[in-house]
């Protein structure tokens, strides 16, 4: 075995030395051990040399299938690399959200290497791409809420490699959250959600910027927020609070990406007056009676209900930020968890809403 290592040596560093080309090399390197291999096919047992090749054909087949995985991640990795740095790139620029933040990196700026490794599932993907990828670090989302719907959509978003998300919910982690708000710990407990929120975000993704407020989103707040940002995820727990973030995305042009669940049900939509969908006032125009939509604190809700829908959440998010596939904006998804259905409706802006009817 040592005898081969050292031949092989021999033979990349003199054919280096002669300037041969990579590719040459390579091949040499293969003609060489398809040699061995024959040699070993050919030679009785016992011959002085099969004793100098050291490894039966069965080793020296695992040795080389070993070698053509590594060859094979490495010139994967390469392509990528090349694909994530390269300029000309099938989507328009021009569909591309407005880059978030202070310090965001260029929208042109290739990634890194530490990056085309971290997204190298999402790189692959025709729909997403290099060009997606760098829309996804330069986009800036809101997410008001950091419980059951909120939780898995922030880490899958930073997982994702959304750029900037600036988080609101001015609650502290408690016991009973942990059935279901997935990005919280035991130890947490005490702690504002924003905060741990923020921690769990950055040990999945170092990369991502959080901005936590710790602060009861009221209209003020959400009229300042909003307009800075490419989209505002809303899981909040009340129609109270989404009727506030509705009203401000649709003053702020901002589409606004709504789920909500109860005991086994959810729904998602994305409403975006100002590109032809209604917005969530034109669906329920007036708030429930009380009883007809509890709370998940006043109804009770199954742990892993607000996972599916804020997984969903987090998908579409990509989604709208890349330009891939077709999204919900017009159409509100229905889950029931109980019993495995889904549902797709269309919904359509209302004539005279009172808060969309002038867009």
């Amino acid at each position: 075995m040592l005898f081969v290592l050292l031949l092989a040596a021999a033979v990349w560093g003199l054919a280096a030395a002669f300037g041969i080309r990579r590719e040459i090399r390579w091949l040499v390197i293969g003609l060489l051990y398809v040699a061995i291999l024959a040699m070993l096919v050919v030679l009785p047992e016992g011959a002085a040399l099969r004793g100098w090749l050291g490894w039966s054909v069965g080793a020296w087949l695992v040795f080389g299938g070993a070698g053509l995985a590594v060859w094979s991640y490495a010139q994967m990795l390469g392509r990528l690399r090349r694909r994530a740095g390269s300029a000309a790139e099938a989507r328009s620029e021009a569909t591309a959200p407005t880059a978030g933040g202070v310090g965001a990196s260029p929208r042109t700026a290739a990634l890194s290497d530490a990056e085309v490794e971290r997204y190298s599932r999402h790189l692959i993907l025709r729909e997403i791409g290099g060009q997606g990828q760098r829309r996804l670090r330069n986009a800036h989302v809101l997410v008001v809420g950091a419980g059951g719907i909120g939780s898995p959509a922030l880490l899958y978003l930073a997982g994702a490699g959304v750029g900037r998300i600036t988080l609101v919910d001015d609650d502290s982690v408690d016991l009973s959250n942990l059935q279901r708000q997935v990005i919280h710990r035991t130890e947490d407990i005490g702690r504002s959600k924003v905060s741990s929120a923020a921690r769990g975000i950055h040990a999945l993704n170092p990369g991502v910027t959080v901005v936590p407020v710790e602060r009861r989103l009221d209209a003020e707040l959400a009229a300042e927020l909003i307009p800075g940002v490419d989209l505002v995820l809303d899981g909040s727990d009340g129609f109270a609070t989404r009727a506030l973030v509705n009203n401000a995305s649709v003053a702020a042009r901002v589409p606004l990406l709504s789920a909500s669940v109860g005991q086994w049900e959810g729904q998602i939509s994305l409403f975006d007056p100002a590109r032809g969908a209604p917005c969530l006032a034109c669906l329920f125009p007036v708030e429930p009676a009380a009883g007809l939509a509890p709370t998940c604190a006043e109804g009770g809700v199954a742990g892993p209900l607000p996972g599916v829908l804020g997984t969903m959440m987090a998908l579409e998010t990509l989604k709208e930020l890349t330009g891939a596939g077709t999204g919900l904006r017009g159409r509100l998804l229905l889950y029931d968890g109980l019993y495995g259905e889904t549902r797709m409706i269309t919904v359509l802006r209302r004539p005279g809403c009172p808060v969309c009817g002038d867009i």
